[in-house]
């Protein structure tokens, strides 16, 4: 949850809109599971969104998604349309689709990947981490290594058990029944993406765009894996004339 900044949804708020967010599962305050078992299914963190709606009373709303939470929200259109006012997936990667012929992710990211931290260390769990980040950064903005290690210190801690978070990586693989289907979502769609992103590359957000009717497709110059303060005065003018195009939430 803290990956969507107080200021960020402050601002969003400040348009006009009713901002929630929350924790999925296996990360910060959310029920957590032993790392490599996950005990729920990619399907499960789809409802997960209705089941947050629910507890607000919530028939239709808008829905914003960043990496796997872009993916979620591209299945969560295709499962419950009537339940969406719009989606608005932010570097991430088209659902069902082969991706083969997509630029792969970044070499240096994925040497990262592949090193094992110590995540019983504090200390070192979270110099990884922060390492993980500079990795992913873009290239419009100088990387704000103090502050992302206060930021990643204070995640890691509220989480009381960040290393289940990896399950995530699992759910990647979302399964058979959404091969082929991204040209029957109906619900209007805006895609976000930087042009520096080494996990998506920005290809994967254009493929995104392509393959659903009327989809928008914004650029960020620049910008990596990541919602950088310096991009959110564009980010959310986008989302907020997205969604200002459609119906409020019910």
């Amino acid at each position: 949850m803290l990956w969507w900044p107080d200021e960020f949804c402050h601002r969003l708020a400040e348009r006009g809109h009713f901002v929630i967010r929350y924790d999925q599962r296996d990360s910060g305050l959310s029920t957590k599971y032993p790392p490599g078992q996950p005990g729920y299914t990619f399907d499960d963190a789809v409802d997960d969104v209705f089941r947050v709606l629910d507890g607000y009373g919530i028939s239709k709303a808008h829905i914003v998604g960043f990496s796997l939470g872009g993916m979620v929200g591209q299945v969560a259109a295709l499962k419950s349309p009537q339940r969406m006012l719009s989606v608005t997936a932010i570097s991430t990667s088209p659902v069902g689709v082969d991706t083969s012929d997509l630029p792969a992710s970044g070499e240096a990211w994925m040497e990262h990947m592949s090193v094992e931290a110590d995540w019983s260390d504090r200390a070192d769990a979270v110099t990884y981490l922060v390492e993980d980040a500079r990795l992913t950064a873009g290239t419009a903005h100088p990387f704000d290594e103090a502050g992302t290690r206060a930021f990643i210190e204070r995640d890691f801690d509220r989480s009381g058990g960040y290393l289940s978070a990896t399950n995530h990586s699992i759910l990647f693989e979302t399964g058979e029944r959404w091969q082929g289907r991204l040209n029957q979502i109906n619900v209007p769609l805006l895609v976000l993406h930087g042009t520096a992103d080494p996990v998506f590359p920005v290809e994967h957000g254009q493929a995104l765009a392509r393959a659903v009717a009327n989809a928008n497709f914004v650029k960020i110059d620049g910008g990596g894996h990541e919602i950088h303060p310096g991009d959110w005065e564009e980010i959310i003018s986008a989302i907020d004339e997205h969604v200002g195009q459609r119906t409020p939430i019910e």
